[in-house]
């Protein structure tokens, strides 16, 4: 819980808190709710589909997305390199949301 609280603080170096837990954890995340949210919809469970679907992506993505807009914020490098993380994990985190 520890990193996942400092990632929520932005205390995370950028390439940490974008690659690893945007990219690589949001893609596990988000695929494995979007199969769970398919198989439940199959087995005609809507609400748990749902919860399965959303209710766990959801507070995920923002939480990424609130820890690499905040780590962008203190980034040492190249301020370009920190507004394409923060571009690419809005882009990324918002239609993994939606799909």
């Amino acid at each position: 819980m520890t990193r996942l609280a400092r990632l929520w603080r932005g205390e995370l170096p950028l390439s940490e808190a974008f690659w690893t837990w945007a990219v690589f954890w949001g893609l596990c995340v988000n695929i494995t709710t979007s199969l769970s949210f398919l198989t439940l919809i199959m087995w005609d469970q809507p609400w748990l589909a749902l919860l399965a679907g959303y209710g766990f992506s959801l507070p995920y993505n923002l939480l990424v997305l609130v820890g690499v807009w905040r780590s962008a914020g203190s980034y040492d490098g190249p301020q370009l390199h920190a507004d394409l993380a923060r571009g690419a994990s809005l882009i990324l985190l918002g239609i993994l949301s939606v799909t």
